[in-house]
């Protein structure tokens, strides 16, 4: 079956097309032209809107209530439809520190709702934890805390079906070098964080192949002058990337900007890092164990430390533009393109080119989210 979808703007992978007719074929993009089709083509008039690749959230513990860690089906599909009205179209479940036979329970249960979720698509499985360190541990369980295992990691591919796509571990930690070795050469891209790793312990392991810094200046080692510590790695080892939480608690805009201007859009990734209070009111909730009270679209565990965030991914793209950090077009390639680079899912989901599965969103020029689409299909539209 062929459609064509016309709009006023789209956000390709190779830059920006004006006015024009982006055809879909059987659910994948086919080419775009600026022509008007032959009468009896169907066309879906946008007119006025922008087209967008579906937003690639790979940082993302829950929503709506629900969390990864529930371990049931129903709590993932909750987080898959949930994603929808924020333009999610793809996002990796993300784990909690906790015991390995919890989070074998945990990789299972998302590798057996792999197929069934009605909403967004799991495009893999990301492990924050447990290899982590206890001085910027935020709210991660130290009581599980232990070295980098390669036995244990491939116990975890095995519960999940090799569905495992990124880990996160502190580079100080004993076997941190052999275990990024190991999940590189398994195409799965290890993530930098919960740690007080020096600067050249940091370099030791991107070295090996790590390539990503879990939520940058959140629950890592800062930058000194004689220190560079974790921040410094980050900013200026180069084919790394950088998670930002941009949602104007976690990182403030002038420190979005200093990395953004150290690293370019090419290397940021905006990630949403939300908990099971995204999408709901502020009151008391859980993380993992713990208890977390949300005030103000703030999470916090009892101690002040900030627990995850309510964070959209939507809200993120408009954070950026409004703080002048970024243009739209940037901002949308941190959303989509960059993240699912940097997990390596970027064959799958980011960007709209011909072959690619038309998983896209209708916005107006604020960015907000009028219409959702997985594989030419409409999810969610907004009720206007």
């Amino acid at each position: 079956m062929k459609s064509f979808i016309y709009a006023d703007k789209f956000f390709m992978k190779h830059g920006i097309k004006e006015k024009g007719y982006l055809s879909i074929i059987n659910g994948k993009f086919g080419e775009f032209q600026q022509e008007r089709p032959n009468v009896t083509d169907n066309v879906i008039d946008f007119s006025g809107k922008y087209i967008a690749p579906g937003l690639v959230d790979t940082h993302i513990h829950g929503l709506l209530g629900a969390d990864v860690m529930d371990n049931t089906f129903e709590a993932i599909n909750t987080i898959s439809k949930g994603l929808l009205k924020y333009g999610v179209t793809s996002f990796l479940p993300t784990t909690l520190t906790d015991s390995v036979d919890t989070l074998s329970d945990s990789v299972e249960n998302i590798s057996n709702s792999f197929n069934r979720v009605e909403g967004a698509k799991i495009q893999g499985i990301y492990l924050e934890g447990p290899f982590f360190t206890e001085k910027y541990k935020g709210a991660q369980n130290e009581k599980y805390f232990k070295d980098p295992d390669i036995n244990i990691l491939k116990l975890w591919q095995k519960k999940s079906k090799n569905l495992i796509r990124k880990i996160a571990i502190a580079p100080e930690r004993k076997g941190s070098i052999e275990l990024t070795r190991y999940a590189t050469k398994n195409n799965i891209s290890v993530s930098l964080g919960h740690s007080s790793a020096t600067f050249e312990q940091v370099k030791q392991v991107v070295n090996s192949g790590a390539k990503v810094f879990v939520h940058t200046y959140n629950g890592m080692s800062p930058l000194n002058h004689r220190e560079p510590g974790m921040v410094g790695a980050a900013m200026v080892l180069k084919d790394t990337y950088a998670e930002l939480i941009c949602d104007g608690h976690h990182v403030s805009p002038i420190a979005v900007k200093i990395m953004m201007d150290a690293k370019s859009s090419n290397n940021i990734a905006l990630i949403t890092d939300c908990m099971r209070a995204g999408a709901m009111e502020d009151g008391k909730y859980t993380l993992g164990k713990f208890n977390v009270n949300v005030k103000n679209s703030v999470a916090r565990l009892n101690s002040g430390s900030l627990a995850g965030s309510v964070l959209t991914m939507d809200k993120a793209v408009r954070n950026i533009v409004d703080w002048n950090i970024a243009t739209l077009e940037d901002a949308i390639k941190m959303a989509t393109y960059i993240p699912a680079l940097s997990c390596n899912i970027d064959n799958v989901c980011g960007s709209i080119h011909q072959g690619m599965e038309a998983d896209f969103i209708v916005t107006d020029k604020d960015f907000n989210i009028y219409e959702t689409y997985i594989s030419g299909i409409c999810k969610y539209k907004v009720n206007k």
